[in-house]
């Protein structure tokens, strides 16, 4: 039967204390990232729709559908906003973490003392409050991309209605009519 080595006895312990915190942190830099980058096409988004509806002449319809897109790209944008909120609370829950490990891994000759008990449940619950960070920022980040899919879906039917309306009642007056699949 193999012998059992002391987790503080062994040298993958230390490693993997650390190791873990700092992946978390790096996966967790690596989303907020990208949450920035969709907040920035957001802001982007916002601006062509600002452009369209100041260019006016729109019918009725059209405009509806302008004030609908706006409200969902607004909405998308909060939720981007509170998506990076728990990003960067995870972020530094999980750097905080680690800073804590590490401490903990210089002072383990000291583990019967209480403040290194501290130590250890401070790391816990830095990790907890991480791996929440980034469940919260998730759901948050699903909620934003499905405004994104009905926004797609808005203007997708936007753009059929309009070539339908065109080949059943072209305007130019022999222009190409076909629809190439």
């Amino acid at each position: 039967m193999m012998e059992q080595i002391p987790l503080s006895q062994s040298p993958f312990a230390v490693l993997t204390f650390i190791a873990a915190p700092a992946l978390l942190t790096n996966a967790t830099s690596v989303l907020a990232l990208s949450t920035i980058n969709r907040m920035l096409r957001t802001r982007d988004r916002m601006s062509q729709l600002y452009a369209r509806s100041e260019a006016g002449g729109l019918p009725e319809v059209e405009g509806a559908r302008l004030i609908e897109q706006v409200n969902r790209v607004e909405k998308q944008a909060v939720l981007l906003l509170r998506a990076l909120h728990s990003i960067y609370v995870a972020l530094g829950a999980f750097a905080g973490a680690t800073l804590v490990t590490l401490l903990g891994a210089g002072l383990a000759p000291f583990q019967d003392a209480v403040w290194f008990r501290v130590l250890v449940w401070m790391g816990l619950a830095l990790g907890f409050v991480g791996v929440g960070g980034l469940i919260f920022g998730s759901a948050h980040l699903f909620q934003a991309t499905q405004l994104s899919l009905l926004n797609i879906r808005a203007e997708a039917t936007l753009i059929r209605e309009r070539q339908s309306q065109r080949i059943t009642c072209p305007t130019d007056g022999g222009g190409d009519q076909s629809v190439s699949s």
